[in-house]
């Protein structure tokens, strides 16, 4: 797969890959870290949702990276642009392996991702999709700058779920970034 590959001074941001999928197998089987993506899966239902990333990059220049470890190319996660059809709004996504959790990780991704997101892509604003309960992924919106714009309305089959928008534009993220 070609396409963007992003450098931070622990990680490495780059498209899908195939030999990615073993550990985002073990990500999804996860009852806590899948909690908020759509919950606990066996490796044929997380097989469809990588090859959802993946294709999506193929045919739209836009998915989330996979978070890859620099020193040791270890499969970390996954984050970045995000924008299904129906969305509700430019999403910048994230999902961690549960060994990548808690090490500062998401945030150098997630910041590389959004100045992506507003410098190449040349997004007005982003929005984060987090169910209230997921405390973690609030900090993690707050940490890098973003607020609770409020509840929003996922597109079906997602349509059920109880989600706010969290977000900022990208005046806010260059203010914040000088």
């Amino acid at each position: 797969m070609t396409g963007p590959v992003l450098h931070t001074e622990r990680l490495t941001l780059r498209p899908i890959a195939l030999e990615d999928f073993p550990r985002w197998a073990e990500m999804m089987a996860d009852p806590e870290a899948a909690r908020y993506l759509g919950g606990a899966q066996p490796a044929a239902t997380a097989w469809r949702g990588f090859m959802t990333m993946a294709g999506a990059w193929s045919l739209t220049g836009i998915s989330m990276f996979s978070l890859e470890h620099r020193e040791t190319g270890l499969w970390l996660g996954r984050i970045g642009p995000w924008r299904p059809h129906g969305w509700p709004g430019n999403e910048v996504g994230w999902g961690l392996h549960p060994e990548a959790q808690g090490k500062g990780y998401g945030v150098e991704a997630a910041t590389a991702a959004l100045d992506y997101a507003f410098d190449v892509l040349d997004w007005p604003d982003v929005i984060h999709c987090i169910d209230p309960d997921n405390t973690p992924s609030q900090r993690l919106a707050e940490r890098v700058g973003s607020r609770n714009l409020g509840p929003t309305r996922m597109p079906p089959p997602f349509d059920h779920l109880a989600v706010d928008a969290w977000g900022q534009t990208r005046e806010e993220w260059r203010a914040r970034r000088r």
